[in-house]
């Protein structure tokens, strides 16, 4: 029987809910300070037609906050350039595209937000009914949870391991039997395909990745109808949207899932697929959080590259009302952008 939990860690810059699914990350779903507020899933705006393009059955709207959008225009839709429509976000910003947005209605007016986008916990509500952890041991299930969302190979259970990879085109998943316990070699690859299929829903949702999604199957000879029933399983929780195709000769097995919110790699790395400075800066503000919970009177150093310092200065005032001013940062050329260290003087 399948298990979930929530978390809600509340913690300087952003706040960040965690679903788990039998102990293991399932979601990660991260508000920071400054986003975009109308970009929001669930988020209702009015906004301007800046272009009803029919030729191309597109209009392109004007949001309040972040980039425009573009949405499908039908034979009978009346939306005119200049106009304003009432529109609800049905998948978040992501790969320099605009959010998905569905239109509600006419309306009048300027640009700006009329419903804001449910807060976290309703989300955790709807995902894991029940109590919602907090404290310590949601900021430790979002800490792994966002450290998971960043890993390319991840180990199955009982042995083997999935990649996961993306492209501009499809998210590619391959899947490898490694050194799965048994000496039924057949046996072993069914095990570690129907355990990709399950792993694989998970970390796609756990990373926000959505779209056209191949697995490589191991072996071969596959088992169709009980891979597809596995899928449709696994992949439940992602309808409406969902939708499996057949196992290719090759071994390939492709579906195509909805994208809801902004893929988690966009929002914690950088243009060069590196850790960003402001998700480095945040991490610095946790962890000075931790270690001054942990040493109560002791004076703090934290040592970090100029850029994480820069990026960190927004946060400080709400960091010296959670501690108190016994901490210093020390922008130190050449340290590690993605570990601070922080010491005890």
């Amino acid at each position: 029987m399948s298990a979930r939990a929530a978390y809600l860690d509340r913690a300087i810059g952003e706040t960040r809910g965690v679903v788990t699914l039998n102990q293991r990350p399932e979601r990660l779903l991260i508000r920071r300070d400054g986003d975009p507020a109308s970009q929001r899933l669930g988020a209702r705006s009015t906004a301007r037609v800046i272009a009803a393009e029919r030729g191309l059955s597109t209009a392109f709207l004007r949001m309040p906050d972040g980039p425009d959008v573009v949405t499908p225009l039908g034979p009978g839709d009346s939306l005119v350039q200049g106009g304003s429509v009432s529109v609800e976000v049905m998948a978040e910003p992501r790969s320099g595209k605009g959010a998905v947005v569905r239109v509600l209605e006419g309306a009048v007016g300027p640009p700006r937000l009329t419903r804001e986008a449910p807060e976290l916990e309703a989300w955790l509500q709807l995902w894991a009914p029940g109590e919602i952890v907090t404290g310590d041991e949601a900021r430790d299930a979002a800490d792994e949870a966002q450290d998971a969302a960043l890993m390319t190979v991840h180990p199955l259970p009982g042995g083997g391991s999935v990649s996961i990879e993306t492209t501009r085109a499809l998210t590619a998943i391959d899947v490898d039997v490694g050194a799965r316990g048994g000496g039924d070699g057949p046996r072993a690859v069914r095990q570690t395909n129907l355990a990709a299929i399950g792993a694989g829903a998970r970390l796609l949702r756990l990373k926000g990745l959505g779209g056209l999604v191949v697995f490589d199957l191991a072996g071969q000879g596959h088992n169709g109808p009980a891979l597809s029933a596995a899928a449709k399983a696994a992949f439940a929780p992602d309808n409406p949207g969902v939708s499996i195709g057949p196992i290719s000769r090759f071994g390939l097995f492709e579906m195509a899932l909805p994208w809801r919110t902004t893929p988690l790699t966009e929002r914690l790395l950088d243009e060069t697929g590196q850790v960003s400075t402001l998700t480095s800066a945040l991490a610095m503000m946790r962890s000075l959080e931790r270690e001054a919970r942990a040493n109560p009177g002791a004076r703090l150093v934290v040592r970090c590259p100029p850029d994480v310092a820069d990026a960190a200065k927004p946060y400080l005032a709400d960091l010296l009302n959670r501690i108190g001013s016994r901490f210093s940062l020390d922008a130190a050329a050449g340290e590690s952008r993605t570990h601070a260290e922080v010491s005890i003087l």
